[in-house]
């Protein structure tokens, strides 16, 4: 798995996580004005491993 970040059209900032064949897992929702504030939010998903899991 990996992150990628990109440009979207309105140039915002944006990230999406992405398996080892490629498919888009999960993705930002959202842009991100600054490419570091997209980069923190990514650390963030990467934090969040050991977030609990409610059904």
């Amino acid at each position: 798995m990996y992150f990628q970040i990109y440009r979207d059209v309105g140039l915002g900032w944006r990230w999406r996580l992405r398996a080892g064949n490629h498919r888009i897992i999960a993705d930002s929702g959202e842009s991100y004005r600054n490419k570091q504030d997209c980069l923190a939010a990514v650390s963030l998903v990467k934090g969040a491993a050991n977030a609990p899991i409610y059904e």
